[in-house]
């Protein structure tokens, strides 16, 4: 809700007839002393433009010029950090999907930034019936903005090449608003991300791409409003274009975008991508009774997918009310010039899509030759920067793990689910972690991928924490309001004889604990395809058990950074894994791997073996009970070659996982594969250091990781 306290600095305009202006570009844009607007309204009968003062004065202008659907107009006076909101005048029929209303003030589509909170009222909940109270006390203002001024000095994008790169997913609020280095009014903010003690620790770590949760400009749900909470994560977009206010430390009349522009610029200068998770699949209107703040008052019709026999009805492929119809020409449009905006703009390196499934649909049906997948691929600019799907939605056959095409990658969710089912001892043997250790070549090989097409993660910021996924069987989501029934069922998580974290302070259960966060840790990061971390997991960060907490903004969702000497350890085997990873192509495959020998006598290029150190057998394969597998990766074997046709040759090591409680013996496999192995990592003994001869027997810990260096030198 706008401040109507505020002292009145920014006088109205006093122009009741503005110039004609032009119908391109859409939006309000600033030049020479004037500023253009432009709002695409096809069915409207009547769009004023309502600018707002200091003291939220409202003072309303018709426009008076339109082209191709476009109303528009210019006006002198009218600079950067003027307030506005338009009002559109139509007919209101529901059974046909038309919902104008002049009495609901609307934020502009394509509005640079957006000032003010949403404040439930000034809307009825019935969605059959116009409601005609004024909702301008209740609705954020857009801003105009001129920031093309800003300074990228020689700022250049990364480009991290897919097999090289490491994602972190973070928040940018609660990444750093427990940390200590950061002074507190830059916590939680985009200038607080770009603090040198974050970017320290990011780099430190080994990390190449930071993914940020929601920065669109969001609100929270009514729902949440009236319980006092708020929408945390920021999936209920209302602006496409404008970075969200509430983490600028600068200000909110546009402010937020230099603030944006400047952390991105600071994240480029330490090596660091810049991923955005983007929504743009529903927005923040809801179902049909939900609020009136942008879309729905502008064409109905055109921007959400309506049901054809009754449309009413909107067609819910989110389970948020809503879903945004990219398959019309202007919502796919306004969608391509976003993302278009915030590459070219605002220099950010890739972007992730939640519920792409539900982007890539034609009427009903997901069709990855659909308008929005079609076009996505011939855009010169975005065809260049990173994409990521998460490839599925709620509605029939939305799930689409494996189908997107070459230019994508996808949120591996098998990955997750072999990995986590594995070291419960809950996997059914090893034949699936197997395909998952190796790129997932069941899922992407057969249409010409590339192992980097699998996004491989064990947690993202929807569900458990690492440390709560060893630490807790049930989900517990109280603090969320909603009696436990929200967030899923399906953990796949195993709390090690006690529920919750408090259970640390018997000594064998945390020493169990910490060892299969290492174990987890070892498992994602060695693995070929493309990791990603939540960010905190490297530190023991806990959400208490809460498997969904979109809705809460406190401490149980900020990363709490005094864990950093509790979770050394851990933090120092992610630095020695990802400093292996960057080190070692072996681990970073940009072909699938094919079981045979890339040379004629040489190694295989992967081989899988048994404790008896034999090559797997169809038996070993088929046995549900087996716990335990070494994978060998050939170093003379790496099938892809260097930027100018050279082979890559590399170090050759082999990797046990078992799972299983008690301790087994495995012999080493003698040659052609080594005459001697090194060990590098040992998750039961983190600073163990021991060489072994071909063919020797090892101990494998209970519930362990080993990676021994293979080599040909036997001394």
């Amino acid at each position: 809700m706008a401040d109507a306290s505020r002292p009145a600095e920014t006088p109205r305009p006093q122009q009741t007839v503005p110039w004609p202006g032009h119908w391109s570009p859409l939006g309000a844009t600033y030049s020479d002393g004037a500023t253009n607007v432009a709002l695409w309204a096809p069915d409207a009968e009547q769009v004023e433009i309502c600018f707002f003062d200091d003291a939220d004065t409202e003072t309303r202008v018709p426009l008076l010029n339109r082209t191709f659907d476009v109303w528009h107009g210019r006006f002198p006076g009218v600079h950067p950090g003027q307030r506005y909101g338009y009002r559109v005048h139509g007919p209101w029929d529901p059974a046909q999907g038309l919902r104008f209303n002049p009495a609901k003030l609307l934020v502009d589509p394509y509005a640079r930034a957006i000032d003010g909170e949403f404040a439930e009222g000034g809307n009825n909940a019935d969605p059959a019936h116009r409601d005609d109270h004024d909702s301008a006390p209740y609705v954020p203002r857009s801003v105009v903005v001129d920031d093309v001024g800003f300074d990228w000095g020689d700022d250049h994008p990364p480009q991290v090449p897919w097999e090289n790169t490491v994602i972190y997913e973070l928040h940018v609020r609660g990444y750093t608003m427990r940390h200590p280095d950061v002074p507190e009014d830059l916590r939680g903010t985009y200038a607080g991300l770009a603090h040198p003690a974050v970017l320290d620790h990011l780099t430190g770590l080994g990390i190449t791409s930071v993914e940020l949760l929601p920065v669109h400009h969001f609100v929270s749900e009514p729902h949440l409003l009236r319980q006092g909470s708020a929408n945390y994560w920021g999936y209920n977009t209302l602006g496409f274009f404008a970075p969200h206010a509430g983490y600028s430390s600068t200000g909110t009349s546009g402010e937020q975008v230099t603030e944006f522009k400047t952390m991105v610029k600071a994240l480029h200068a330490a090596g660091l991508e810049v991923i955005l998770d983007v929504v743009y699949n529903h927005t923040a209107e809801q179902g049909a009774g939900g609020p009136t703040l942008c879309f729905r008052g502008i064409d109905n019709r055109a921007y959400y997918r309506l049901d054809p026999d009754d449309p009413g009805r909107y067609s819910d492929y989110t389970g948020t009310g809503n879903t945004f119809n990219v398959s019309h020409p202007h919502s796919l449009r306004l969608v391509m010039d976003s993302l278009r905006y915030w590459v070219t703009e605002m220099h950010v390196d890739g972007f992730r899509f939640d519920l792409a499934s539900a982007l890539a649909r034609s009427m009903h049906d997901v069709d990855m030759l659909s308008s929005f997948m079609t076009v996505i691929e011939q855009d010169p600019v975005l065809r260049e920067v990173k994409l990521i799907a998460e490839p599925w939605d709620v509605g029939p056959g939305g799930y689409q793990v494996g189908e997107f095409p070459h230019l994508w990658t996808e949120w591996n969710d098998r990955f997750r689910n072999t990995v986590r089912d594995h070291w419960r001892g809950m996997a059914g043997g090893v034949h699936d972690l197997a395909f998952r250790l190796s790129g997932s070549s069941d899922l992407y090989a057969d249409d010409g991928r590339r192992p980097y097409a699998s996004i491989n993660f064990v947690t993202a910021h929807d569900g458990f924490t690492l440390r709560d996924l060893v630490s807790y069987n049930n989900k517990h989501n109280d603090a969320n309001g909603e009696e436990n029934r929200d967030g899923t069922d399906d953990n796949r998580s195993w709390n090690h004889g006690a529920e919750g974290i408090e259970a640390d302070a018997d000594p064998d259960i945390a020493r169990l604990r910490h060892r299969q966060l290492r174990n987890l840790m070892t498992t994602l990061l060695l693995s070929t395809g493309v990791p990603m971390i939540t960010a905190g997991d490297e530190m023991g960060r806990t959400q208490h058990g809460n498997n969904n907490a979109y809705c809460l903004d406190n401490e149980t969702t900020w990363v709490d950074w005094s864990l950093r000497e509790e979770f050394t350890e851990l933090s120092d085997l992610v630095r020695q894994l990802l400093a292996l990873r960057a080190k070692h192509p072996v681990f970073r495959q940009r072909r699938f791997f094919e079981g045979r020998p890339i040379v004629s006598g040489g190694r295989k290029d992967v081989a899988w073996f048994s404790p008896s150190g034999h090559e797997m057998g169809e038996a070993d394969w088929h046995d549900t009970h087996r716990r335990t597998i070494g994978m060998f990766l050939s170093g003379d074997g790496i099938r892809s070659r260097g930027h100018h046709g050279e082979r890559i040759v590399d170090d050759s090591f082999l990797l046990w996982l078992h799972a299983g409680a008690d301790d087994i013996q495995v012999t080493l496999p003698g040659r052609p594969w080594a005459r001697r192995y090194d060990v590098t990592i040992d998750t039961a003994e983190p600073a163990a250091a021991a060489q072994h001869p071909a063919g020797a027997t090892v101990v494998l810990r209970g519930r362990s990781c080993l990676l021994l260096r293979a080599s040909d030198d036997a001394s």
